[in-house]
């Protein structure tokens, strides 16, 4: 006879990854990656939805239990005009292996016409996923929750008592970035970029990438100076590009105020910039950049940049003027006495071989494939012989 499932008391011990973890009405939890008070200082739409999407947030706790079942209530998006997008994958991880995964379907949805730059919102149910046919042993069960899609935790049931996973003396790397960071086309919650290199390194990841977010906020660079972390890296550029944010002028000066803001609460930390990857629409064309409604004809919704070249000579960004600066910026601040700033150029991540082989299919974002090359590699370099994170 099966035995019960054992409701669990949902509470953010329960949770790894997040910063806060917000209680709702139903009485579940919210996941978020940015704090309140950081949340109540933004105003873009864009921000609010992508911190609130769960990169690199599981649900992690110890148990005997053969059957462990999820509610959750996902957030999922449409957009006019543009095939339907899969259900968010969810990746069961135990004692540090993937066995299992799962999916939610239904939840709200958020339909996006983009050509508008209006947003419709349809209410939905929760429901459930379940994995059965666990080992009847003591184990560590992480599910990861899906990096695309906002994920409310409504109950947790299991077979066997469980309780929160003690921390395991692994460093903790905290990594700020764009959509590449937050998981873009990846396959899975796991399969993300950044997860990939802390699963090969052995870090603990926390994850602040922001899908269109990594602007230089000011409550950004405050909330990566007040989170505990033995690692820090930011990645910095393509945002500001394809949203044509700032001139060269503010650039500079920004990136400085950023980077003194997260030395305010890491004077000692290894702090790793990270400059873009290859994207060949805005090299050496500036923002802003817009979907190519277009290319739908082929099936595919590509990107495009709508600046001139010309206007890199008034100050306009592209992505070669920001690896120059941040390069200087840098060296600048490593002369004047920070030696644990470090650099690292995104060609040695994803260059112009890597694009000749693997494309990005929306001329922005990697696929699964690139996801996979850019982790392995940033592991490498960056946490391997001779890289900024070697002495962890």
């Amino acid at each position: 006879m099966t035995p019960p499932l054992i409701p669990v008391d949902l509470t953010p011990a329960l949770l790894r990854g997040a910063l806060e973890a917000e209680r709702t009405e139903r009485g579940g939890l919210m996941p978020h990656r940015l704090p309140a008070w950081a949340r109540a200082q933004n105003t873009d739409g864009q921000l609010a939805m992508a911190e609130s999407q769960p990169s690199g947030v599981r649900v992690a706790f110890r148990t005997r239990a053969t059957v462990v079942e999820l509610d959750t209530l996902p957030t999922k998006r449409a957009y006019v005009g543009v095939p339907p997008r899969p259900d968010g994958v969810y990746d069961l991880v135990v004692d540090g292996r993937l066995l299992a995964q799962g999916a939610v379907p239904g939840g709200h949805v958020i339909t996006v016409d983009m050509s508008r730059g209006t947003f419709a919102h349809t209410p939905g149910a929760p429901g459930t996923l379940r994995f059965d046919g666990l080992a009847g042993t003591l184990k560590d069960v992480e599910i990861w929750l899906p990096h695309n899609e906002t994920t409310e935790l409504v109950a947790l049931r299991a077979d066997a008592p469980v309780e929160p996973l003690p921390a395991d003396g692994r460093p903790v790397w905290l990594h700020h970035g764009s959509s590449i960071s937050h998981g873009s086309d990846a396959a899975s919650p796991t399969s993300i970029w950044p997860a990939l290199a802390a699963s090969t390194a052995g870090v603990e990841l926390l994850n602040l990438g922001f899908g269109g977010g990594a602007l230089l906020d000011p409550f950004t660079a405050r909330t990566l100076r007040d989170t505990p972390a033995d690692l820090v890296s930011v990645k910095i550029g393509i945002n500001l590009v394809n949203l044509d944010l700032m001139r060269l002028r503010a650039f500079g000066p920004a990136v400085h105020g950023f980077l003194d803001t997260i030395r305010e609460g890491h004077p000692e930390t290894p702090l790793l910039v990270v400059s873009p990857l290859l994207c060949p629409i805005h090299e050496r064309t500036p923002g802003p950049g817009a979907p190519d409604f277009a290319s739908l004809a082929d099936g595919q919704l590509k990107f495009a940049a709508l600046g001139d070249p010309a206007e890199r000579a008034y100050g306009k960004l592209t992505l070669e003027v920001i690896r120059e600066e941040l390069a200087r910026i840098v060296e600048q601040r490593r002369t004047a006495g920070d030696g644990r700033l470090h650099l690292l150029d995104g060609l040695a991540l994803y260059g112009p071989a890597d694009y000749d082989e693997l494309p990005l299919p929306d001329e922005l974002h990697p696929d699964a494939a690139a996801h996979r090359r850019i982790g392995e590699r940033f592991a490498e370099r960056v946490f391997g012989p001779g890289g900024a994170f070697a002495d962890r």
